[in-house]
């Protein structure tokens, strides 16, 4: 939770200034705009993990700002108003705000949703750093490879080749691209070494576990695909 930065965007400078004071206490970084339009820069330009957006701001109204952002950004969004229509509520749901409060709110209700948010974007953020096809997962955290769940140990190169491949799976990728994007542009080398660390892993794969990973497309290169024998 510390040192977590929030941008609050509100107009009602006492209000605004009530929520900076608590979340400071609890360890966050604040930072206060109170127009639409400052707002939405500010939002853009800073690396913040969570927005408390109100809706009615001048300048540019808070659904408006949330529309814009959410074309570049998906930090998380809580949306004060004082109005308690279900229909600004789904409009700003659907807009993609994360969460909605009316005015007047217990701090302690705000502080609750702000943490289950955060704890939101983080497990999102984490699944990020996996990578899967079928029961194959590249752990880029740990730098660790497996196939349901069973370990497979790589060698430095047969793993950046893998994660190359995974990163890309379903696209056709020639064999200079996988040279280069794996050993490097200043590779001079035996260019056969892209079909040879491709058998290397076809045995530590395809073989161990009869599963149909990687695949030749003749007289072009390699794709990876989940296709499993029948």
């Amino acid at each position: 939770m510390a040192g977590e930065k929030i941008l609050i965007i509100e107009d009602e400078v006492k209000i605004a200034r009530f929520i900076e004071l608590e979340l400071k206490y609890e360890g966050y970084v604040v930072e206060q705009q109170h127009d639409g339009r400052s707002g939405l820069e500010r939002a853009m330009s800073g690396h913040f993990d969570l927005i408390i957006l109100d809706v009615m701001l001048p300048s540019l109204n808070g659904m408006e700002v949330l529309r814009r952002l959410r074309q570049s950004s998906e930090t998380p969004v809580i949306m004060l108003t004082a109005k308690d229509e279900v229909t600004d509520k789904v409009m700003g749901l659907d807009i993609g705000a994360d969460d909605y409060m009316t005015k007047p709110f217990a701090i302690e209700e705000l502080l609750a949703r702000i943490r289950t948010a955060l704890k939101r974007k983080k497990a999102s953020s984490s699944n990020l750093n996996l990578i899967t096809v079928g029961g194959l997962k590249i752990d880029l955290d740990k730098h660790s490879v497996s196939f349901n769940h069973e370990r497979i140990d790589l060698t430095k190169k047969e793993y950046d080749l893998l994660k190359y491949l995974i990163e890309n799976k379903n696209l056709v990728l020639t064999r200079d691209k996988i040279l280069e994007a794996v050993w490097g542009y200043d590779y001079y080398g035996d260019t056969n070494v892209v079909d040879v660390y491709i058998r290397y892993l076809r045995v530590k794969l395809d073989d161990r576990f009869n599963i149909k990973l990687i695949h030749t497309v003749r007289g072009v290169g390699y794709i990876l695909k989940h296709e499993e024998n029948k």
